[in-house]
C-alpha cells in the first residue's frame, strides 16, 4: 500500500478511533461544567474535593467536602458514625447518585472516581474540568 502525504489508511483510522474510545471508557463517568452547575443548583450532587487540605483551604467549589485522595479509600470504608465524626458530614451511600470528585487539573479526581467505583459507589463521577476550569469559567 502506498501512503500518500496527508492520507492515512483506513486501518490506521480504525485503530485511532478504537484507542480514543478505550481512553474515554477508561476515564469513567464524567460530569461537565454545565451539568455540574445544574446538579448543584438542584441539590442533586455531592462534591468531594480530593486535593490536599492546603489546596482546598486556598479555595474550593462551594459545598465541597475535602477528603484528600490519599485518605479517600479509608474514608469510604469507615463506619457512618466514624465518617461523620471525622468529616462532619454524612457518609455517602453506595447507591447515591452524582458523587462528584474533583481536584486541581483532573488526574486525582479521576483516580478518586475509579477508587470509589471499585468500592461499590455506583454513582461516582469525575468533574474532569476540575477546579482549574471552575475558577476560569464559573468562579
Amino acid at each position: 500500500m502506498v501512503w500518500a502525504p496527508g492520507r492515512r489508511p483506513a486501518s490506521f483510522l480504525r485503530l485511532l478511533i478504537s484507542g480514543i474510545a478505550t481512553h474515554i471508557m477508561a476515564a469513567g463517568p464524567t460530569v461537565s461544567l454545565p451539568e455540574l452547575r445544574s446538579l448543584l443548583a438542584s441539590g442533586r450532587a455531592r462534591l468531594f474535593d480530593v486535593r490536599s487540605r492546603e489546596e482546598a483551604a486556598a479555595g474550593t467549589i462551594p459545598g465541597a467536602l475535602n477528603i484528600p485522595v490519599s485518605e479517600l479509600e479509608s474514608a469510604l470504608q469507615m463506619e457512618p458514625a466514624a465518617f461523620q465524626a471525622v468529616y462532619c458530614a454524612e457518609k455517602p451511600k453506595l447507591d447515591d447518585e452524582n458523587l462528584v470528585f474533583f481536584c486541581q487539573m483532573g488526574r486525582r479526581g479521576l483516580q478518586a472516581t475509579q477508587l470509589a467505583q471499585s468500592l461499590g459507589y455506583t454513582g461516582a463521577r469525575n468533574y474532569a474540568g476540575a477546579y482549574q476550569e471552575w475558577m476560569e469559567k464559573a468562579g
